[in-house]
């Protein structure tokens, strides 16, 4: 190797803006600065925060060069995000829980490939509370787990379950992400939104970015939009992203059922009445976007 050669390397993008790239690369633990080269503009494609990624370092002072993208294991449109593999999706006893959105969030992340993760923060609070909610996830697939970010419970078994993935923490305002984050890490996010980091309005553009926090990665992002969730989703598919269906929905009378109001239903009496309805709650949107995919 001469002095003008540099070995291509493997990284990770951290984050990205104004036509440069950080990326960090685990094998020498070290942050490099690059540029895309052209061929990406012509193929209309770009690297995105989290995407592995084959690199040329720079030598000196001048940037370095990203000359390919490695294969995406899943993708987010809103934030812009590749390769996320865990989404620890909050919850809490205050505010009031929206289960909801926790259920939305739940399909969200199925269907992009990432492995959901309930955490039920707050346990100081209202433990039973905490509790309930957990049990009433218990069959549906989703691993959860009762924490604390003021009295460190179940902190350590939470970072082992995130150590050396790329990991997204979701859920509704004031739930304790960030103050999560700052327990779990020795971060020091300003509690009351991880969003605060990133600046808002007077034009301004909201950017994911990996943050190091030890042998995890964190994504720091304004939040997870889920404008595209039902996009392109038929009726009768929804109930693939339940898995406590599974077991039943073979004995349903009508095949494909729904699970909605057809005779001779075998989910329905088996499942949380509550999660149940919540389901017909998705369902009847993914019924009006269906029948509007062409309008």
């Amino acid at each position: 190797m001469t002095l003008n050669s540099v070995a291509q390397i493997e990284a990770i993008v951290l984050h990205g803006v104004g036509g440069l790239y950080t990326v960090f690369c685990p094998v020498d633990g070290t942050e490099y600065v690059l540029r895309a080269r052209g061929v990406f503009r012509r193929e209309k494609r770009s690297p995105l925060v989290g995407d592995r990624v084959l690199c040329t370092p720079g030598i000196g002072e001048a940037h370095g060069w990203i000359d390919d993208i490695l294969p995406r294991s899943s993708e987010c449109l809103r934030p812009p995000v590749a390769n996320v593999e865990v989404m620890a999706l909050v919850v809490a006893p205050t505010p009031p829980p929206d289960l909801l959105l926790v259920d939305r969030l739940l399909v969200w992340a199925r269907r992009a490939g990432i492995e959901p993760l309930l955490c039920a923060n707050k346990a100081d609070v209202d433990g039973d509370l905490v509790e309930a909610l957990c049990a009433q996830y218990q069959a549906s697939g989703v691993e959860a787990m009762v924490i604390s970010a003021v009295t460190g419970l179940g902190l350590e078994a939470l970072r082992g379950r995130l150590a050396r993935r790329v990991s997204c923490f979701a859920g509704q305002s004031a739930v304790g992400k960030s103050s999560l984050l700052n327990a779990l890490y020795g971060l020091e996010l300003p509690t009351g939104g991880l969003s605060r980091r990133i600046e808002r309005g007077r034009h301004t553009t909201r950017h994911a970015r990996l943050l190091r926090c030890g042998d995890a990665l964190v994504v720091d992002t304004p939040g997870f939009s889920l404008l595209e969730l039902w996009a392109a989703l038929p009726p009768e598919e929804l109930c693939y992203y339940y898995p406590e269906f599974d077991a039943f929905a073979p004995n349903c009378r009508f095949q494909p059922c729904l699970h909605d109001r057809e005779p001779g239903c075998a989910v329905r009496k088996e499942i949380h009445p509550e999660r149940l309805e919540r389901y017909r709650v998705l369902l009847n949107e993914v019924r009006e976007q269906w029948r509007g995919r062409y309008d």
